[in-house]
């Protein structure tokens, strides 16, 4: 798409072609469904503390297990940009996404899950680094704080369902994490298998990689 051509179509400084293309694409899965939305009071591009300007949770039951899918909005371009319009890449060309075990609907809210994927979003937007299929990071504690669970890391893969769209700023790839263990983190580190191994394995009996807090060690 050419500048004359995104400026034609998507006219107007409210305009919003990158959410908008995440919101197609999650309506394609979801259909109808209106998702859980946890939204930014200040936008980080006008100084907001939150680099993620929002994440949504949409209540699937694929897969063998009901859980919230949790999809991030922030790490691509999702506003009216000229400089971004026709890019290879949309920004880091990512957006996060995070599947967690749940009775539908659920009994709390998980707010636990927005503070760790805004946490994610820091240390990309900080370090300059994003996270590609296969990739893994120690939490150094428990993914959800103050709760009795033995998963203590993360690992990174493809999203097996939403996998990546073409937008009008680039492509955005839809990264998933999954919770580990620390018997399997210490696996990567002494290099007895890969992040890429231990997600095809966990596949056959969880083929949406579905992060289970109750999942034990070992």
């Amino acid at each position: 798409m050419d500048l004359a051509e995104y400026r034609r179509r998507y006219e107007g400084k409210d305009a919003t072609p990158g959410w908008d293309a995440i919101n197609a694409r999650l309506e394609q899965v979801y259909g109808a469904q209106e998702p859980k939305h946890w939204g930014t009071l200040i936008k980080h591009m006008l100084g907001g503390p939150d680099p993620l300007d929002g994440i949504s949770a949409f209540e699937c039951r694929d897969g063998g297990k009901s859980h919230l899918h949790f999809v991030t909005y922030g790490y691509s371009s999702l506003y009216y940009d000229e400089e971004a319009a026709g890019g290879e890449f949309s920004r880091y060309g990512l957006e996060m996404t995070f599947r967690l075990a749940s009775e539908l609907p659920p009994a709390e809210q998980p707010l636990w899950v927005c503070n760790l994927l805004q946490n994610l979003a820091r240390y990309v937007f900080k370090s300059g680094r994003w996270f590609e299929p296969y990739h893994w990071i120690p939490t150094n504690s428990p993914i959800r704080a103050d709760f009795d669970t033995d998963l203590v890391g993360l690992a990174f893969l493809l999203d097996p369902v939403l996998g990546g769209i073409d937008t009008p700023h680039g492509r955005v790839e839809f990264i998933q994490a999954f919770g580990i263990t620390k018997q399997e983190l210490e696996s990567f580190k002494d290099t007895k298998q890969t992040a890429e191994a231990l997600i095809d394995a966990r596949r056959k009996s969880n083929p949406l990689l579905v992060t289970d807090l109750a999942r034990k060690d070992g």
